[in-house]
């Protein structure tokens, strides 16, 4: 937290050919585990109590995009297992439907601590772990690199005085 690292996934997006795609930014430890899979995965009208209608999911919302899971290490095990099968497949399904809704995401994915010892120690599927880490990037806590506080600080001042108009 407090790295950049969402700012390095939307530039990684913004410098792709998928930039002029939708870039959509979820913070999986901040999701509470009863709604993560409505979040990720939407769902249809009925679905569960309170499922007035239908919602799309985030991956659904970022198709032809980018998805940024921060905090990937706080996804529920049993939806580490469906987000695998959505990467392999191309699709998905969402909650209440058995209809397949065709998919094309770039997942960037960052996390806090030692995925291999989460791996060792049960917390994270070893196979989603290898198909997200196509290429990895090390970016150290901003302690490390205090060169990078005033632009960082710029950035995000000048970005909230454009959402505030001030």
């Amino acid at each position: 937290t407090g790295t950049g690292k969402e700012l390095v996934a939307r530039s990684l997006h913004t410098l792709s050919p998928r930039h002029d795609k939708p870039f959509i930014a979820l913070n999986c430890g901040a999701v509470p585990e009863q709604i993560f899979e409505s979040e990720m995965f939407g769902h249809e009208a009925g679905a569960f109590t309170g499922a007035g209608k239908r919602r799309i999911g985030k991956l659904e919302h970022a198709s032809g995009g980018t998805l940024f899971l921060d905090e990937i290490e706080s996804m529920p095990i049993a939806l580490q297992v469906k987000l695998l099968r959505v990467l392999q497949e191309g699709a998905l399904e969402r909650l209440g439907s058995n209809a397949s809704v065709r998919i094309d995401v770039r997942i960037v994915a960052a996390a806090k601590g030692d995925m291999e010892a989460l791996i060792e120690a049960g917390g994270f599927r070893r196979d989603l772990y290898y198909r997200l880490n196509v290429v990895a990037i090390d970016l150290p806590p901003l302690r490390e690199r205090r060169e990078d506080i005033i632009p960082l600080f710029e950035h995000f001042l000048l970005e909230a005085a454009v959402r505030y108009q001030r």
